[in-house]
This record gives C-alpha cells, sequence and structure tokens, in this order.
C-alpha cells in the first residue's frame, strides 16, 4: 500500500538481530501496531524516490505519475511510462546520476489504542461426567482496520484455540512435594483438533489515531474473553457458576453435586 505496488513485487526478508536495527519483541499484540508506522514511512519514502527518478526520466511532474504495475506512467498518458526495473538499475548504477534508492521510516508509538472484543460461546454439558463440549463459537473484534482480513482472521480463531485451551484444559499440577506432574506436552493438557468447535470471527473497524491505515493490536485480545464466555455458558446450561479455570469434569462434577 505504502509503495503503491502489488505484493507480488515485494520481496519480505527474514533477518535476523545481527543485522538489523533493534525493534522490540513482537509480544502485546504490537507487531504491526508499533512497527506498521515505520514501515509505512519507509516504504512512503522510497516511493517518494522513485516517483523523483521516474519524473526526471519522463521528463514530467512528480505529481503527475502514478505506479500501475511494474511501472511509472504519466497519468493520462499511458503510453509514457518507464518500468520500476529500470529506474532500480539505474538508481544503483556506478557513477550513475541517480541516487540508490533506500527507504527509510521511524516511528514512535507512545500509547496503545484500547482493544474491544465481544464473544459468545454455545455448550454441551454432560450431567453424569461434568464434561463440557463446545459446540460453536463467535468472536467480534474492533481490529481497528483490516491490513490482510484473512490474516486477521486467523489470528482470532487461533487466539480464541488458545483461549479453550486455558478455559478447559490447561493446568500446572504439582505434587506435595512440589514435583511438576504436568511438565511435558505427555502430561500437559492441550485441546485437540476435535475440541476446537467451528470459530466465526467478525471483524469490526473503528479505525485507530495512531496505527498503519487505523490498524489496532489483534493477536491477543481474543484470547481473553474465552474463559468468561464458556464460563457462562456453562451457567446458562447447569446453574453453576465456575470461578476457577479450566473447567474441568471433576471439577464441574463436584459443583453440580
Amino acid at each position: 500500500e505504502g509503495l503503491g505496488m502489488s505484493t507480488s513485487t515485494v520481496n519480505v526478508v527474514h533477518d535476523n538481530t545481527d543485522t538489523m536495527p533493534y525493534s522490540g519483541g513482537t509480544g502485546g499484540s504490537k507487531t504491526t501496531y508499533s512497527m506498521g508506522p515505520a514501515v509505512l514511512a519507509a516504504a512512503q519514502d522510497a516511493r517518494n524516490q522513485i516517483l523523483t527518478i521516474a519524473s526526471e526520466m519522463l521528463e514530467a511532474a512528480v505529481g503527475d505519475l502514478e505506479i500501475e504495475g511494474d511501472k511509472v506512467v504519466v497519468r493520462g498518458t499511458p503510453a509514457r511510462s518507464v518500468e520500476l526495473s529500470k529506474i532500480a538499475s539505474e538508481s544503483m548504477r556506478f557513477a550513475g546520476r541517480y541516487e540508490p534508492i533506500y527507504g527509510r521510516g521511524r516511528a514512535a508509538v507512545r500509547q496503545s489504542s484500547p482493544m474491544y472484543a465481544a464473544h459468545l460461546a454455545k455448550v454441551a454439558v454432560d450431567p453424569e461426567t461434568g464434561e463440557v463440549r463446545v459446540l460453536d463459537y463467535v468472536a467480534v473484534q474492533d481490529v481497528g482496520f483490516a491490513i490482510n482480513p484473512a490474516e486477521v482472521e486467523g489470528q482470532i480463531t487461533g487466539g480464541v484455540t488458545q483461549g479453550l485451551g486455558w478455559a478447559l484444559f490447561e493446568s500446572l499440577v504439582y505434587d506435595e512435594n512440589g514435583q511438576a506432574l504436568t511438565a511435558t506436552l505427555m502430561d500437559y493438557a492441550l485441546p485437540h483438533i476435535q475440541d476446537v468447535p467451528n470459530i466465526t470471527p467478525i471483524l469490526v473497524e473503528i479505525p485507530s489515531a495512531l496505527g498503519p491505515f487505523g490498524a489496532k493490536g489483534v493477536g491477543e485480545p481474543p484470547v481473553v474473553p474465552v474463559g468468561a464466555a464458556i464460563a457462562n455458558a456453562v451457567f446458562d446450561a447447569v446453574g453453576v457458576r465456575m470461578a476457577q479455570l479450566p473447567i474441568t469434569p471433576e471439577r464441574l462434577f463436584e459443583a453440580m453435586k
């Protein structure tokens, strides 16, 4: 978006902290929200440099140029154009007339935009065993602006699945000597694919004034409401309030007595 080019022309390099500047971790649902403005500024800077070089090549004002596909064209006169690859090669030519194109961007996001979500769960409870099965799940979330809707929906679906584990399965158990009894994945219960219901993410877009294109953090908010949504659904089903997670069959069975 910032470059004005197709994603097929952009190659994202997965680098490391040995060669790249420090940017903080990816926690706190802040990667796109806090690093995105710097990436956007760098892309726009590179775009301006591209159009400046193209304006000399095409003898046209920068304001009359636009990027279409793999070319820079004069608006209203598409026959007057220059390929992006030529601009790039000319900018790197030894003793050439143009400077190399390096987009640079910096951003400091000093505050977070509040993230809101509403979750609804449909469950079935076996009164004989206390087993809870989640039959259907809807997660509504204000994402600010979904830069990549499919990826955002995937983040929400994954977050709900993680929250499902916290709500029904995952627990650190210790014996009387302080020895962990759930120290490996053989013993630590996680939701399997058959435990995950149909999850319907619904995106609400109320733009943030700080995130790129109005985006907000989306990764961790869908984890938090799941336990409460399932506990409320269990209460609606059997009239028992569960105040401790995970809601295991043993705990619920005892509470229903």
